[in-house]
């Protein structure tokens, strides 16, 4: 019949090797997601700066009386296209802040779980009888 004090646990190293993988995963991965949210950033940026290059010359070229001011239905998609860009940069902006803010308090969370762990080293690991007095 096995003993209730047999019980056994990992090594602290091993938990914290453990605890150490599983953080750098997490912050892998929210690199990986800070990226794509830069380069879709980046992407909508370059499609902004066409679409305005674009409504500009339609707007100089209806004042200069070049292109008949039928384009009103062109400016308004130009106009719209513009709106939308700006939505979604702002939308992305405010994603890669909470991103970043999440790959804060990840960092956080590992200093202080390594500061417990430390501290916690005179403490009995679990399954251990203390001896208490």
């Amino acid at each position: 019949m096995a003993s209730i004090f047999a019980f056994r646990t990992r090594s602290p190293d091993r938990d914290r090797l453990n605890d150490g993988v599983r953080f750098e995963q997490l912050t892998r991965a929210l690199d990986q997601l800070a990226a794509e949210i830069e380069a879709e950033r980046t992407g909508i940026r370059n499609r902004y700066e066409a679409v305005s290059a674009n409504a500009a010359f339609l707007v100089e070229a209806v004042s200069n009386d070049a292109v008949s001011t039928s384009h009103a239905a062109e400016m308004d998609q130009l106009t719209e296209a513009i709106k939308s860009c700006l939505r979604r940069i702002e939308a992305l902006g405010r994603q890669k802040e909470f991103v970043a803010d999440l790959k804060n308090r990840v960092d956080d969370f590992a200093v202080e779980d390594r500061q417990v762990d430390t501290h916690a080293g005179a403490l009995p690991l679990c399954g251990e009888a203390s001896t208490g007095t």
